[in-house]
């Protein structure tokens, strides 16, 4: 007598072994990415507080009336604070005295990026592996610091790259009016200058380029650098100058 086809012994086990092992799957991936947003969420607040505080202590240091902006790029950033070490921060500040004094001299914005930041002593020593930077300053603000009576303005450029100001208005201790173009420069690790060339024949038929250059020639510095970052190059903008710094090794806090 025909029985029909046999039953599949052990399916009905098989298919609810299966089901089982699909829901464990599931159950171990919700709590990965559960774990995985918590270790997010946590390196982010982690990373947001470092900023915050970072950003309060260099405007106190450095007694800025406006807070900085810094930003510590990379993740996870728990990971490089274990390993004492942050690959990228970038700092943002605006409205900087960089001078003192009858010297004083302001900075409209400045932007930094420090490369390798290592952390030790307790995280109160800080050196970058190497950092690069650069500083804006209006015309208003040069003219501030300018010799009284002159004007700094946008001066052009040449075919060459080379980018001038122009000097205006009464000689002081002279008198007389002055329009010169004049080349400014970086000098030294932390200064910029300004050298007026050519002067007028009407001054120097008189002998009178050195009074005139002792008047308007001016260096200005830039003052508060990390250790170990130096002035690379200054260009003039129809807007302002522009002024970069970069540096290996530059100690940050110590």
């Amino acid at each position: 007598m025909d029985q029909g086809p046999s039953p599949r012994t052990g399916t009905g086990a098989d298919d609810m072994r299966g089901a089982v092992r699909m829901r464990v799957a599931r159950i171990v991936l919700i709590v990965v990415v559960v774990l995985g947003g918590l270790f997010v969420a946590a390196d982010r607040v982690g990373v947001h507080l470092a900023e915050s505080k970072a950003a309060k202590q260099a405007q106190v240091t450095e007694d800025l009336d406006a807070r900085p902006k810094v930003s510590i790029e990379g993740f996870p950033f728990l990971t490089q604070v274990a390993g004492g070490k942050l690959d990228d921060v970038k700092v943002s500040a605006q409205d900087i005295n960089a001078g003192g004094g009858a010297d004083s001299l302001r900075i409209d914005s400045f932007h930094a990026d420090l490369h390798g930041v290592k952390l030790s002593n307790g995280f109160s020593r800080a050196v970058a592996d190497s950092a690069d930077g650069l500083a804006f300053i209006t015309f208003d603000d040069l003219t501030k610091a300018a010799p009284q009576g002159i004007t700094v303005s946008y001066g052009g450029a040449t075919q060459d790259g080379k980018t001038f100001v122009k000097l205006s208005g009464a000689v002081p201790g002279i008198g007389g009016s002055i329009s010169v173009l004049s080349q400014i420069t970086v000098r030294g690790a932390d200064s910029i200058g300004l050298h007026a060339n050519p002067l007028p024949k009407a001054f120097t038929a008189l002998g009178l380029e050195d009074d005139i250059r002792q008047r308007i020639d001016f260096t200005r510095q830039l003052t508060h650098l990390p250790a170990g970052i130096a002035l690379t190059s200054v260009t003039s903008t129809p807007e302002g100058i522009s002024v970069a710094a970069g540096g290996k090794h530059v100690v940050l806090a110590n």
